[in-house]
């Protein structure tokens, strides 16, 4: 492996940094997106024994801040909870906000390393072609170093793509669990809403 790496010239350092990179964000991002970390099982239905039983508290509210993402949002709503419905859903969707942008963290980050990881292995390639072709020895003249120099040029390219794939497959799967899991908070704050509100038994 490290003779491949040396072969491929230093325009694959780049790249291995970059799929350093992307193993830490993809590690990373598998632990924060946990389901039961970011909506904990059976949270509205204590949330809501407990607000019937003695209101919103500053102890419970504070306890809700420090629970989990969706516990922030039924904090935001429970702080609010006096006032009307409106002002409860606004203070919600704005919680709500913050913590979608918060799970969205680095996932930028590596849907550019999978976005840019082919251009940097063709770079590769075409700074080794270049080497290849430039060379003032005889390597033009013999078929098989410069077949052996053109396989050498294109591990840059392969190695890009191979960064790029699982990055653009764990980007696209992070993605969708995002959208899932905010879609998720919605529903509940909705029915955190309307049990507060008596809409809902």
């Amino acid at each position: 492996m490290f003779s491949i790496i040396q072969a491929a010239g230093w325009p694959i350092w780049p790249l291995l940094a970059a799929s350093i990179l992307a193993v830490a964000l993809i590690i990373e991002r598998a632990g924060a997106l946990r389901r039961a970390k970011i909506v904990p099982p059976g949270l509205l239905q204590r949330v809501a024994a407990d607000y019937q039983s003695g209101g919103a508290t500053d102890e419970m509210l504070r306890r809700l801040d420090g629970h989990s993402p969706l516990g922030r949002v039924f904090a935001a709503g429970l702080r609010n909870s006096r006032y009307t419905r409106e002002v409860m859903k606004e203070a919600i969707e704005e919680a709500g906000r913050g913590v979608a942008h918060e799970l969205e963290r680095f996932l930028t980050s590596l849907g550019t390393i999978a976005s840019i990881s082919p251009l940097m292995g063709l770079f590769g390639t075409v700074v080794g072609m270049i080497e290849i072709f430039g060379s003032p020895t005889s390597s033009g003249n013999n078929p098989q170093a410069l077949a052996h120099g053109i396989s050498v040029a294109l591990y840059n390219t392969g190695f890009g793509l191979i960064i790029a794939i699982p990055s653009m497959i764990f980007y696209r799967h992070f993605r969708a669990q995002v959208d899932s899991l905010v879609i998720e908070m919605e529903l509940q704050a909705v029915k955190l809403v309307e049990l507060v509100h008596g809409e809902r038994a």
